[in-house]
């Protein structure tokens, strides 16, 4: 199996303001293809940690590296492979979406024939071909959260930081971005994504560092994490039949942890329910009971934050 090169190496990161500690030691790795996140509450040090990690502000102890070339404020070397595209909205309103893409490849330095393609190319990834050449005052809050989006993709990064990229915005439009950075993911780019949306980091994300008062309490794929919590998959199944000796066939199965039988219902406890269902059903069919319907609850990642930080994640 091919080794994946690894894109971002962040390592032990510190950043304090006068007496507050914003960021403490934060460290993480991501690459090619892997869309990292980021997940906790407002102030728990994700954009502090972003900036330093783009080279916009020079971390107190630690080292950024992008593609094996150090990043800091006093060097452009390794800064053309990050696209960064801020929570805060960079783009200007008295200008149309070609222009603001134009006037932003001109100071990356692209080159006119270059450019011209590729602003065809973000917009249509962004969804805005068809309002191209509307003045930018003149878009939803969706359509310019989309617009930094395609600025921040224009260069062709190696590594793409979206920070809070759907706050604030309609839910069509945090769909559309949620399915840009997917596509994004699935060609190869590396994505470094911070938000405080559980939801968002369950669907983006391969693996997730939760962070709060700046340090990261955990990191790892979501199955990894929730198995910190010590919670377990339920599956629900309602069926007619011989119930008793479905649940007794169904415990003899690996990942099946406790099988409690009911009238029309079998309530399964299990390690892994993605992999264990097509067995689980066909086992129960095989001991002569009748499938009706299937439900599966799979603990989640504000589950595991409560568990690290005894908080919500919104608090």
């Amino acid at each position: 199996m091919e080794k994946l090169v690894q894109v971002l190496t962040a390592d032990g990161l510190r950043k304090t303001f006068d007496d507050l500690v914003a960021v403490d030691g934060v460290t993480f790795y991501i690459e090619e293809g892997e869309t990292f996140g980021l997940l906790g509450p407002n102030g728990a040090g994700k954009t502090t940690s972003i900036s330093m990690i783009a080279g916009l502000l020079e971390p107190d102890a630690g080292a950024v590296s992008v593609l094996g070339t150090t990043i800091s404020t006093s060097s452009t070397k390794g800064k053309g492979d990050i696209g960064l595209v801020p929570q805060d909205l960079a783009i200007y309103p008295d200008l149309t979406a070609s222009e603001n893409l134009k006037f932003f490849g001109r100071l990356y330095g692209m080159p006119a024939d270059t450019l011209s393609v590729r602003i065809d190319e973000v917009l249509e990834v962004v969804g805005l071909t068809d309002r191209r050449d509307d003045l930018i005052k003149e878009y939803s809050g969706g359509m310019k959260r989309r617009l930094n989006i395609g600025i921040g993709l224009l260069h062709k990064p190696q590594l793409l930081i979206l920070d809070e990229p759907t706050v604030g915005v309609d839910p069509q439009s945090r769909n559309s971005i949620l399915e840009s950075v997917e596509q994004l993911s699935a060609e190869g780019m590396a994505v470094l994504y911070t938000t405080h949306y559980m939801e968002e980091a369950e669907r983006l994300c391969d693996r997730v560092a939760i962070i709060d008062e700046g340090s990261i309490k955990a990191e790892g794929t979501r199955r990894e994490l929730v198995s910190l919590v010590g919670e377990h998959d339920r599956i629900s199944v309602s069926a007619g039949g011989p119930l008793n000796v479905a649940a007794e066939a169904a415990r003899g199965l690996e990942g099946v942890l406790k099988v409690s039988p009911s009238d029309h219902q079998l309530e399964i406890l299990a390690s892994d329910a993605s992999s264990l269902l097509p067995e689980l059903l066909s086992t129960i069919t095989a001991s002569g009971a009748s499938i009706v319907g299937v439900e599966v609850v799979e603990p989640n990642l504000e589950a595991v934050f409560l568990h690290l930080t005894g908080k919500a994640l919104r608090d």
